[in-house]
């Protein structure tokens, strides 16, 4: 069985994204990916073009940023709709998927084949926030969502909201997924001091009425609580990109404090740990 893959990305030097390492991560499954390249300020074209791999089918696009938040739904799904087989494994421009789940996603995607209830494969996440030796782990963060999904337009599964994740049909009914070992490493907070303040003025274009820092201190990361040590190991397609981001003067964590807010996110945490469940987690899946 053949299996797309699918991403997209617009001005991937500017924002730094690791959007070469993210394909690559994602190749070794896939007999195509398609890649939606919206009109860019910087090398973006070049960048995704020097992977040089047959299996990428580029799409030349301009993105309209009138819609908001909704320019990632539909750009996501034209990307979506391009693809040629069955099903599509998606990873954002920010995400590397980890070598050592290649093999449970692809067997895990042939199995879910022949069992029409299952609609998406939902792996892990690891934060990576602020140096390449600590993520985030609480509640404010996802520790799961769908990147594989069946592209069958008659089962109708479509990006939701800013494309984070997937919904199923007019009704937006959650996706029915089962969970593979995989971990997806989210580095999107491990980006240049620079590309933290584009990423800013970026936000007002995407999210009007949301509240985004000041471009000068959007690259000051506040500390909160569910930091902790990372201790693993780094999917290989990344590692040179996080070791040249491992260091950043004008990137900085600000040190523990205590506000009133926090208190939910102990008590969250501490519910988890007794019982294995997150309260209140946000999914876009059910698991089956």
């Amino acid at each position: 069985m053949k299996v797309s893959g699918f991403t997209l990305v617009r001005n991937a030097e500017i924002l730094d994204f690791p959007v070469e390492a993210s394909i690559r991560s994602i190749l070794p499954v896939c007999d195509e990916v398609v890649v939606n390249v919206g009109r860019s300020d910087d090398r973006t074209m070049d960048i995704v073009r020097s992977i040089a791999d047959a299996k990428i089918r580029v799409l030349e696009t301009e993105w309209d940023f009138s819609r908001g938040e909704a320019v990632l739904r539909r750009e996501t799904a034209r990307a979506m709709s391009a693809c040629r087989h069955r099903w599509g494994v998606y990873i954002q421009a920010d995400e590397v998927l980890h070598e050592a789940g290649l093999s449970s996603l692809l067997a895990s995607i042939q199995a879910a084949d022949g069992d029409s209830k299952v609609e998406g494969l939902v792996v892990s996440y690891r934060h990576i926030f602020g140096n390449p030796d600590t993520e985030a782990v609480n509640r404010r963060w996802y520790r799961r969502e769908v990147r594989a999904v069946r592209l069958d337009p008659a089962i109708g599964v479509a990006p939701y909201r800013d494309a984070q994740g997937f919904r199923v049909g007019t009704e937006q009914r959650r996706v029915r997924a089962r969970l593979v070992d995989a971990e997806m490493f989210h580095y999107g907070w491990l980006r240049s001091a620079a590309a933290l303040r584009a990423r800013g003025a970026a936000d007002r274009h995407l999210y009007p009425g949301r509240w985004v820092p000041p471009t000068e201190s959007a690259a000051v990361l506040r500390w909160f609580p569910g930091l902790r040590p990372f201790t693993g190991t780094h999917p290989a397609a990344a590692r040179q990109w996080v070791a040249a981001h491992a260091v950043d003067p004008e990137r900085v964590v600000t040190p523990p404090f205590f506000a009133a807010e926090h208190l939910r996110f102990y008590l969250s945490d501490m519910v988890e740990r007794i019982t294995g469940q997150r309260p209140f987690e946000f999914r876009n899946y059910t698991l089956v």
